[in-house]
């Protein structure tokens, strides 16, 4: 069975389609880890893997915020 078979291939998706979707994935992550079968967990994972690496494949040179990073924090 392929991700296509199991909902639509992020690549497959636009911009703002690929961040609604991420977005979705987020809201409903902490309820599938307290919640969800353990299959129905594993699946939320690969597929919200699945859409984090193609977010990163559109933007390798996304912009960091300089606080989120060792130093930055550090500063505070």
């Amino acid at each position: 069975m392929t991700s296509r078979d199991l909902g639509v291939a992020p690549g497959d998706l636009s911009d703002d389609d690929l961040l609604r979707e991420l977005g979705h994935l987020y809201e409903t992550r902490l309820d599938a880890l307290r919640h969800a079968a353990d299959q129905a967990y594993g699946e939320h994972t690969r597929r919200m893997n699945e859409f984090e690496a193609e977010y990163l494949r559109r933007r390798p040179g996304r912009e960091i915020d300089p606080e989120r990073m060792r130093d930055g924090a550090r500063a505070r």
